[in-house]
């Protein structure tokens, strides 16, 4: 008895020679010349007339043998892609996360999809936005989000400075240069906050993802692996289609 992974492994191969030999089927009708065939016999008017030999040419293709060989190409096809379908209806397999059943007799189907989904949800949590490392973050229960330790910082003002650089005297006026010194005027408390997540949940959650990517590979193959029963629909399909009694 065959696998289901056997015939998913073969049907590919079929369907291609499946649709060359279709193709090749439909060219070879195409050709009137090859559908038409001659025959013809020269008799002189008299028996001193001219002898000519006579003229056939074969009919090369039959239709009704197109018809046949068509239709034997393409049961096979038929008969293999319903064992797969008709497989895929009954074939499930539980996914197993660290020993545990996490779903339960879940059809082949399903678990490509959910395959399909495993692999966008892998590249979305892989972008996910991470805290600063360079900053210490805590949780506040208030905001519901991460927060930095309050960190103090002053603010200065310019206050504008004389500096004599010569005394006045009985001729020259003082000699003055104004520069500007920086004066605390004031402290600044900041606190940073930020919805991003910590490193290690982003990679928890890839792993987790990981993880069952493989366990629904596991699956799947578990799944493909069971026995098939080979199915016959393409006899009766064609027989139906090509065959020449009533319909």
């Amino acid at each position: 008895m065959a696998k289901l992974n056997q015939i998913i492994a073969v049907e590919k191969g079929i369907k291609s020679k499946s649709h060359q030999d279709l193709t090749a089927a439909q060219q070879g009708l195409q050709k009137p010349v090859l559908l038409s065939g001659i025959s013809r016999t020269y008799q002189p008017k008299d028996e001193e007339g001219e002898q000519l030999p006579p003229e056939s040419t074969r009919v090369q293709v039959q239709a009704e043998d197109v018809l046949r060989d068509t239709a034997t190409t393409l049961t096979r096809l038929f008969d293999v892609t319903a064992t797969k379908d008709w497989a895929n209806c009954s074939a499930r397999a539980d996914v197993k996360v660290d020993g545990r059943v996490l779903l339960t007799a879940v059809p082949v189907s399903y678990l490509l999809f959910l395959e399909k989904q495993l692999t966008d949800l892998h590249t979305f949590a892989r972008k996910l936005p991470i805290l600063d490392a360079s900053e210490f973050w805590v949780q506040d229960p208030s905001t519901d989000a991460w927060k930095t330790e309050p960190v103090r910082t002053v603010r200065t003002r310019k206050v504008p400075r004389n500096h004599v650089k010569a005394e006045a005297t009985e001729n020259h006026p003082a000699q003055v240069e104004v520069y500007y010194e920086d004066v605390p005027v004031g402290y600044w408390t900041t606190v940073k906050f930020s919805g991003a997540l910590p490193a290690r949940r982003v990679n928890e959650l890839v792993g987790r993802i990981e993880k069952l990517q493989q366990a629904v590979k596991f699956a799947r193959e578990d799944a493909n692996g069971a026995d098939v029963t080979d199915e016959h629909v393409g006899d009766a399909v064609f027989g139906y289609l090509f065959g020449t009694g009533q319909g």
